[in-house]
């Protein structure tokens, strides 16, 4: 100890002048070795720790401060890498009372001897009622500007941590079903904020729930000795949380809204200090809370319906204009459906309002569940609803339309009565129709009352050509499903709808049949051939992809069967299969069923899906490709590349074979640009192990290319057109009979 009452380590500087300046110093001055001992102090710090001077040094400084979660070896290199260690802490250990205080860090080095310089400043009394009033008006302008709820708390919480580092704060709601809602918690952690939300608010729950259904302060001083924290006192204890204080938010009348919260890290009583902050929080929250509530509700009366509760005409002008200038920049389509309600006015007449206000609200309840997010369902007023569709285009549309009338018509019992309501919808598709919301508007209602006028409960487009294409949707899947009833009833060949034709798929090198592939074929009697490009997608959209892959995967391996009975040399069959097929699971079980109906074993038989199914994450899927895979059934990807293309499935999923698409193969001798995209699959499958199949060879010239760069399989015309079964043998009997016999036992020559 020097003259001037400051302990000093000898490497210190021994200047009088400067020893002096650092006794009288106002700030706590401590200086500590490389491991954090306290090597030289100031009497401003021993008075901050209210220790004596003598029995600070050698103590460990770490043990004194909160480093703000950081160990002393990350603030040692902080300091002398010239970046900025924690800022603020609060002296812990020496003092009943822990206070915060602000922390400045120099390193200091004098040859071989390095020290860090830590620099503390307490909050007074003084300091602390201004950081209050700081608080109250920081708060106070965020709540003015219309800043969100959220980023209201969440500010508050922060700035009370700075305040008081030794804490953790949360503000917590009680929701309509009494439960707590977690509103703000920023320095908690995130498993044990979720394992707290949504809680059941009782008497007997932790302190925030005890504090909401008591209407009082609750304080648990030691989370561990306290049985109100049983129900998650292992959680709370596992991430640290030893104390907390939870006060309730009230609002007018008493009622309640919600708890305030400090939490600690060791069991102790809150201070002065942080009392007085809470009941400043406590009065913030419920300010900032209520004018949420009152801004929710001057916005509920300004922008929805009161009957039905779905925006209304304002909102939706709004969000019209945000979406169609979205559009207008993304070329994305925005369709705009205008619904009325067929003979209202007969329902208001006859029945009176309250009966219409039951039909209405029961009308905006079905038609909710039918719009995803991004739409807006509106009531302009009356029997009128409007939806606006972002990203939709006519062919949605005209499906959605579908759902609409059939949701809508399931009767209903209203004062003993049972209506049937329908509706007639008309809709306009910027930007064909109209580049503004005014002039969809207008199209959409005067294609609403054609549909009236063409025989009500249908749906009618603005455009004429657009409105022939949803008729002829309507009429394709009425006939997909008569087409669909009448194959499955057991028709005769003659009158059959659908019929499997059979296309060879070629092995290149050396030359030989490898399989072939079923393709399904449907002919109706006014349209003639209808392309499963059209009525595929169609299947799928409505419902009835499952009977006809069913059907086309039952009648493929019955006609391998008969095949093989026959001693026709067809080697293996490909069937292609739809991604929705596999959402039902039972795939496997049905696969399984026709391959040992038919005598066909496993690995005869390869299925053909696409990119999508692969990407996606439902367990189902990938199920029944494990058990089709451990059946022995081989997995081929169809139109490889076109899809998603995230080359990681092709290890994560048990696929064999690669088909690369026709497009690549379409201009392969024509556009060089194509060839190095093929090479590149064919590189993939080899490196991979997998099959690599090319189809849409037409042509010579790409069938020299293709085996030139080492494709195995090849599929189109250049080898064979799809045809029927019968043909298909009459092919093999003869044109096929010109190809080099395959020298491979598992080859059939042709």
């Amino acid at each position: 100890m020097d003259s001037a009452g400051t302990a000093l380590d000898d490497r210190l500087p021994s200047d009088r002048l400067l020893r002096a300046t650092a006794a009288q110093w106002s700030a706590a001055l401590a200086w500590t070795s490389a491991d954090g001992t306290i090597v030289g102090a100031n009497p401003g710090f021993a008075r901050l720790a209210e220790t004596p001077l003598d029995a600070l040094i050698g103590r460990p400084l770490p043990g004194l401060l909160d480093l703000g979660g950081r160990d002393w070896q990350a603030v040692w290199e902080g300091a002398r890498g010239d970046q900025r260690p924690p800022g603020t802490g609060a002296l812990r250990i020496l003092r009943r009372d822990p206070i915060p205080v602000d922390l400045h860090w120099q390193y200091l080095t004098d040859g071989d001897d390095t020290l860090l310089l830590c620099e503390m400043r307490s909050f007074d009394e003084r300091e602390r009622a201004e950081a209050v009033a700081r608080l109250q008006q920081n708060v106070l302008e965020l709540v003015a500007t219309g800043r969100s709820l959220k980023q209201v708390l969440d500010f508050l919480c922060r700035q009370v941590e700075a305040c008081a580092p030794e804490v953790a704060c949360s503000v917590m709601l009680c929701d309509d079903e009494n439960r707590m809602r977690v509103a703000a918690a920023p320095s908690l952690p995130a498993a044990y904020i979720a394992s707290i939300d949504g809680y059941p608010i009782g008497p007997d729950v932790g302190a925030c729930g005890s504090a909401m259904s008591r209407g009082v302060a609750v304080m648990s001083a030691d989370i561990a000795a306290d049985p109100r924290w049983a129900p998650f006192q292992a959680e709370t204890l596992a991430h640290g949380l030893a104390a907390c204080w939870s006060n309730p938010i009230k609002g007018r009348n008493a009622r309640m809204l919600g708890s305030f919260a400090l939490y600690y890290r060791e069991p102790r009583p809150a201070a002065p200090f942080h009392r007085r902050l809470v009941e400043a929080c406590v009065h913030l929250c419920a300010l900032a809370i209520e004018h949420d509530r009152a801004r929710a509700e001057i916005n509920r009366l300004a922008y929805f319906d009161i009957l039905t509760g779905l925006p209304n005409r304002q909102l939706l002008a709004d969000r019209a204009t945000a979406a169609l200038a979205l559009a207008g920049r993304t070329r994305q389509p925005v369709t705009v459906m205008f619904l009325d309600i067929d003979r209202f006015k007969t329902v208001n007449d006859s029945l009176g309002h309250a009966v219409g206000d039951r039909l209405l609200v029961e009308v905006a309840t079905r038609l909710k569940p039918l719009f995803i997010e991004g739409d807006t369902l509106a009531r302009l007023g009356g029997d009128e609803f409007v939806a606006l569709l972002p990203g939709c285009d006519a062919a949605h549309a005209s499906l959605l339309a579908e759902r609409v009338l059939a949701t809508l018509s399931i009767p209903l019992t209203v004062a003993d009565l049972t209506l049937t309501p329908t509706a007639s919808i008309g809709i306009a598709v910027h930007p064909d129709d109209g580049i503004d919301f005014d002039t969809l508007m207008r199209q959409a209602d005067a294609a609403m009352y054609r549909a009236k006028q063409a025989g009500r409960n249908r749906c009618h487009f603005f455009r004429r050509d657009i409105n022939e294409q949803a008729v002829r949707r309507l009429e394709m899947e009425a006939a997909l499903r008569d087409a669909l009833d009448r194959q499955e009833a057991g028709c005769t060949d003659g009158e059959a709808p659908f019929e499997l034709h059979y296309q060879p798929q070629v092995r290149l090198r050396p030359p030989c049949l490898y399989r072939v592939e079923a393709l399904i074929r449907w002919t109706h009697p006014r349209w003639g051939a209808v392309s499963p490009a059209e009525f595929v997608p169609l299947a799928e959209e409505c419902g009835l992809i499952d009977r006809l892959d069913s059907w086309v995967l039952r009648t493929a391996v019955g006609q391998l069967g008969r095949w093989r009975a026959a001693g026709v040399p067809v080697p293996g069959l490909a069937v292609n299969v739809s991604a929705v097929r596999f959402a039902r699971g039972d795939l496997p079980d049905q696969v399984r069923t026709a391959l040992a109906t038919n005598g066909i074993p496993a690995n005869d038989l390869t299925l053909e899906i696409t990119e999508r199914l692969m990407m996606t994450e439902e367990v189902g899927v990938h199920d029944a490709l494990d058990a089709l895979h451990a059946l022995g059934v081989t997995l081929s990807i169809d139109d490889f590349g076109t899809g998603y293309s995230s080359l990681s499935y092709l290890k994560r999923f048990p696929v064999a074979e690669l088909k690369i698409d026709r497009s690549f193969v379409k201009e392969l001798d024509i556009d060089a640009a194509n060839r190095p995209l093929v090479r590149a699959i064919i590189q993939i499958g080899e490196a991979l192990g997998l099959t690599v199949v090319a189809e849409g060879v037409e042509r010579e010239a790409q069938h020299r290319m293709l085996e030139a760069e080492g494709c195995a399989i090849g599929q189109g015309y250049r080898f064979a057109r799809p045809m029927p079964a019968a043909a298909l043998e009459d092919w093999l009997a003869g044109e096929g009979k010109h190809w080099v016999e395959c020298p491979e036992e598992d080859c059939i020559s042709i």
